[in-house]
């Protein structure tokens, strides 16, 4: 049997080294088709059953279950292994099977036994809860044990860039994905790593490509993901005058405003989310607003905040505050803290977030990791029709929130000539 393959996927078809592979890669670098490829040789060699994940079951049909079924027609081993629609499964004459579950029925993954090979198509659109599943469902008593993972890229906060790249959150670090752009396959640990892009498939006609390189003049992230197939910001920025700084140079900048506006922003939180104190100075004159500081802990009790913000009462700094939690605020006003509750009203979280564009620059110290990394990359959470929520966004930035009470009473003078500064 021969089948003529793209050059740069012929390793992987026949590496099993590794528990994990995943590969990333841009649209029509022929990355599903080579998995496909690699599990059909595989179950013709041992006798495995294999599960293939997609988010929605009712895709598999016109995708994997499409693909194997082509990869049996062109190797001409139809006679050999059965195609069954219904259920749909792959039966080879040694005992393999593949079969197809989604993530949207999880139910019928319950009577899963067995399985050894787990692949996990378009993994982004999978829930990280469902990644976690599925590792326990990869088990047998014999076999050795193996999961693939291929998607598109998307932005920096898919859990597929936080598992398999870095969270800095959790201050975990892994591979740096510009290594594997680079590198193109890297192993770490026990993972196999693998980078694609339409380049790589000597299959497609220039036309696909020159589609692909359109997409840079009406859509550059779409370009980023699909032409290039690399992790970045999927969406429409918040705040894209946001720069980060080495703190010594924003100290610099602040001492050489004349008489900054200081100030103290905090937001509440506990379990999942975050306490998260701000301080910032505001170049009024130059609209500029610098963030040299940040506090940043979940799960602290009041007691436990006062104890680590003691330094607030000494420099008697006002903090301004979530005024959703009075009872934290008076616990810390009877501690000895200036902390006053912010204003809140209907539409204050838009008009919140359009006082920050407002300033020309936002620019954050490398002292608060925290801040960069949730309002470097912040892009709004769309409706279902695909526009911008303009209140709303893709993560919740405990950080953001924090400045949104700080500013509290201050406003930026309008870019085309509106209200000046109020201070309260």
């Amino acid at each position: 049997m021969q089948k003529e393959v793209n050059p740069h996927f012929e390793d992987f078809l026949f590496d099993w080294n590794q528990k994990f592979q995943f590969l990333v890669g841009g649209y029509g670098s022929s990355k599903s088709y080579h998995v496909a490829l690699k599990i059909i040789l595989k179950l013709l060699t041992e006798k495995r059953t294999a599960l293939v994940v997609r988010e929605v079951y009712d895709t598999h049909r016109d995708s994997t279950f499409s693909l194997f079924e082509e990869i049996v027609n062109d190797l001409k081993l139809d006679d050999k292994i059965r195609c069954v629609s219904s259920p749909m499964q792959i039966r080879f004459p040694n005992g393999s099977k593949i079969i197809f579950k989604g993530m949207d029925k999880p139910a019928k993954l319950k009577s899963v036994n067995n399985i050894s090979l787990v692949w996990l198509e378009e993994c982004s659109e999978i829930k990280y809860a469902g990644f976690k599943e599925l590792l326990g469902r990869l088990r047998h008593p014999t076999l050795k044990l193996h999961m693939i993972l291929s998607t598109n890229p998307v932005g920096e906060d898919n859990w597929t860039y936080l598992h398999f790249f870095k969270d800095d959150v959790k201050k975990i670090y892994i591979l740096d994905d510009q290594d594997l752009y680079k590198q193109r396959t890297i192993v770490v640990g026990d993972t196999y790593y693998h980078h694609s892009t339409a380049d790589d498939n000597l299959f497609l006609p220039q036309s696909y490509i020159e589609q692909l390189e359109d997409m840079e003049s009406y859509d550059p992230d779409l370009h980023r993901i699909a032409r290039h197939g690399r992790f970045g910001i999927n969406g429409k920025r918040v705040l894209p005058q946001f720069e980060e700084w080495q703190h010594e140079k924003v100290m610099q900048a602040i001492n050489d405003v004349y008489r900054p506006i200081e100030r103290v922003g905090m937001d509440f939180g506990f379990e999942d989310s975050f306490n998260a104190v701000i301080r910032m100075a505001i170049d009024h004159k130059e609209k500029i607003l610098y963030i040299y500081w940040q506090y940043y802990k979940n799960q602290m009790t009041d007691d436990k905040t006062a104890e680590e913000l003691k330094e607030f009462k000494e420099t008697r700094e006002l903090i301004i505050a979530d005024s959703a939690e009075p009872k934290a605020i008076r616990y810390l006003k009877q501690s000895g803290f200036r902390i006053k509750g912010a204003e809140k009203f209907p539409g204050s979280r838009l008009a919140n977030t359009k006082k920050v564009k407002r300033f020309k620059k936002v620019i954050c110290s490398s002292n608060c990791p925290d801040v960069v990394r949730e309002l470097k990359n912040l892009t709004y959470k769309l409706d279902k029709n695909g526009n911008i929520i303009p209140d709303e966004f893709k993560i919740d930035p405990h950080t953001f929130s924090a400045i949104w009470y700080g500013l509290d009473g201050y406003e930026v003078s309008d870019l085309k000539g509106g209200a000046v500064s109020i201070l309260k």
